[in-house]
């Protein structure tokens, strides 16, 4: 056999996927000829298609050797650095095939590729576009550029790239996927769920379609149909962790807080190094009135021990300025910096700060920006949008802005930045207003909190920081509609007394419906209405009404609302009902600002007494409840007394104006005292 009719076989194995023929005859004719680039570059490819990307990268460097010009040895060098994911030496590689080769489209696209994968995203979206206007047609392309795209937080641009990606390829799952996913993140459910159809029409047994699927559904509220679509991914792929934290978020959402803990803890066991999934059963577990304050301490250390402390490495020290009374700069950072409520009780801080002694930095990381987030930019001095910056670019940038005060507001709540604060880029790192837990992080010196949530010397010793207490307030509130005025009282036009709920539906456990079922029961004819998304488990809660002997008639549940239909949601309640151990904040606000005195007990944890600090704040102490027994009983006495609850309804109002809850110039001087103090005991010698 000639030589060419050797290589005319070995190419013919290679192409039908017989690689272990086709390296024999390659080896053989190098044999005879070790200087033949063609043959030492197809057996580099081979390497790479085998997954030897060694022998690729050795094979592609002896090419080379022989031939400096050859451009296919450098895309096969790029191509088995990037399956190293030695992205940076790839990017080299393809660099120089493009520069060799003019209109060298594949080693442009995944040059492209290798930059999103080291975060070069400017680059990377460069290159591809270079590969689009030499190749309009070419969807991987597309596909590419939506993906860096959205990384970067162009989600507008990312689904037009991928659109045009599906629009070119519509036979091609992945695409649809991609396409589904982006509109998820954009709120876009309908299109994102017939995205995701599409896929999973090309392809059934596609796992991350139907994980999509269930991401999309989720957030348009069909719980029971995503929960249906996470069982399929995960009879698909059991081994996915996504679909098991999808679950866990859905369960949660459903009140079935210990089967969320379970499917949590499955993904973190699936997913040991991804920290979002880990922090989503943290966050979970103090909706479980089993979980001590010990147990939950315990958790997040080691949270921290797996996530935080292997980035310790990367702690600089600072050289900041360390004059005590100087102008500091305090930086807040946060993906809520919107409609939210951290937003919402941002606002008012925002608003009141004294810019003289304090320059404010926002790290803002908003996937979909709206009006509350124009009005908290406005109040920023230097406003950064770090969407698209890895933890470790963002920590860099706020070196380079030297901030003094660092303050996390989301700590494990969705898409933190708790590895950002592991590399500590301040010297006094804080945590406020997400919740009133712990991080777990020794890295977060303090967290601020009030006496009412953490009474002096009750809890410290259950927090890794150091807790700050503001002399009144931990929260400032801000009505978000203003003009909207209130009601008389329904009982007194409709003859019965309404009960109501409007927390998330993930709050009301086991015990606070056995405890509502009480007051139901004490109280004939009264209603109670609460906020869930359509679903079986509505179901759950009007079976347990039954089971109690009350008419599921009774109870009426409201979905999903904008913002002025929710805030009107109160005209038709009499008596707020405070779920527990996971008490409402905003809810409670809301409730009181519209009129509706709330019922609440006080609990072992912080996150257990926010209804406490907020009643006590805006004096009306006596609707704090100290046992299940004492909360039915102020609820019936309340229910009861309609002359009293007429003056509620008509004075709570002047009382919240008229309280610290309300008086923001007052709590933006105890936050920045609370700032001030903080950064002198950073100060050395004081």
């Amino acid at each position: 056999m000639t030589t060419q009719q050797k290589l005319e076989l070995a190419i013919s194995h290679h192409q039908a996927g017989r690689l272990d023929q086709a390296q024999v005859l390659y080896q053989q004719i190098l044999t005879n000829n070790p200087r033949d680039t063609d043959v030492l570059h197809l057996l580099g490819v081979l390497a790479f298609q085998a997954g030897r990307f060694d022998e690729a990268i050795a094979a592609a460097q002896n090419t080379l050797a022989l031939r400096p010009d050859f451009a296919e040895a450098y895309f096969d060098l790029g191509n088995a650095l990037s399956g190293k994911r030695q992205f940076d030496a790839a990017i080299t590689a393809y660099r120089r095939a493009a520069e060799l080769r003019p209109g060298f489209v594949d080693a442009l696209i995944n040059l492209g590729a290798a930059c999103h994968q080291s975060r070069r995203f400017e680059e990377g979206i460069a290159a591809l576009s270079s590969a689009i206007r030499l190749k309009p047609d070419s969807a991987l392309a597309h596909d590419n550029l939506g993906v860096s795209l959205q990384t970067r937080g162009q989600l507008d641009e990312a689904i037009a790239a991928y659109t045009e990606a599906v629009r070119l390829n519509p036979n091609d799952p992945r695409l649809h996927n991609h396409l589904g996913y982006a509109l998820e993140v954009k709120g876009q459910f309908d299109q994102a769920i017939a995205a995701s159809a599409a896929a999973i029409r090309l392809k059934p047994d596609y796992a991350e379609a139907h994980a999509t699927m269930a991401l999309a559904l989720k957030r348009k509220g069909l719980l029971d149909d995503a929960l249906n679509s996470c069982s399929g991914a995960m009879a698909l792929a059991p081994d996915l962790a996504e679909p098991h934290n999808t679950m866990g978020n859905i369960l949660k959402d459903m009140g079935r807080i210990r089967q969320a803990i379970a499917s949590y803890r499955h993904a973190v066991e699936l997913a040991p190094n991804e920290p979002a999934i880990h922090s989503n059963l943290l966050y979970t577990l103090y909706f479980d009135a089993r979980c001590s304050r010990a147990e939950l301490l315990a958790q997040h250390r080691a949270w921290a021990e797996r996530h935080a402390h292997p980035l310790r490495g990367l702690i600089r020290p600072h050289d900041n300025d360390r004059d005590p009374n100087r102008r500091l700069r305090i930086g807040y950072v946060s993906p809520d910096f919107s409609a939210h409520s951290v937003g919402r009780f941002m606002l008012p801080l925002l608003a009141s700060h004294d810019h003289q002694q304090f320059e404010i930095f926002c790290y803002a990381s908003v996937d979909s920006p709206d009006s509350f987030t124009l009005r908290i930019q406005r109040h920023a001095d230097v406003w950064r949008d770090i969407r698209a910056l890895s933890d470790e670019e963002a920590a860099q940038l706020i070196r380079k802005d030297r901030i003094d005060i660092l303050v996390d507001l989301s700590m494990h709540m969705a898409k933190n930045r708790m590895q950002l604060f592991a590399r500590k880029p301040a010297p006094v790192q804080a945590s406020y207003l997400a919740y009133p837990g712990t991080t777990g992080l020794d890295t977060i010196d303090y967290r601020i909190t009030d006496p009412h949530l953490d009474p002096p010397g009750s809890s410290d010793e259950y927090y890794t920081e150091r807790s700050i207490r503001l002399p009144h307030s931990y929260w400032c509130y801000q009505p978000p509609i203003e003009s909207l005025e209130m009601t008389p009282l329904p009982a007194a036009a409709k003859g019965f007394l309404t009960f109501g709920c409007l927390n998330n539906f993930c709050k009301i456990s086991a015990a606070t419906l056995q405890t509502w079922c009480r007051i139901l029961t004490a109280v004939p004819n009264s209603r109670l209405v609460l906020h869930a998304f359509p679903g079986s488990h509505r179901d759950t809660v009007r079976q347990k009404l039954s089971d109690s002997g009350i008419d599921p008639n009774r109870l009426s549940f409201k979905g999903e609302l904008p913002l002025p239909q929710y805030m009107q949601q109160y005209h038709n309640l009499d008596i707020g009902l405070d779920p527990f151990p996971y008490v409402g904040g905003t809810t409670t606000c809301d409730a009181l600002w519209m009129g509706v005195p709330v019922v609440t007990l006080r609990g072992q944890t912080a996150i257990s007494r926010g209804g406490a600090s907020i009643l006590t704040n805006i004096g009306i102490p006596e609707l704090i409840a100290e046992s299940p027994e004492q909360y039915v009983q102020i609820a019936t006495n309340l229910a009861a007394d309609l002359p009293r609850l007429t003056h509620l309804r008509g004075n709570l109002r002047g009382k919240m104006r008229t309280s610290p809850l309300m008086d923001a110039p007052r709590f933006a001087r105890d936050m920045e005292a609370a700032y001030r103090k903080m950064w002198q005991g950073w100060c050395p010698g004081l």
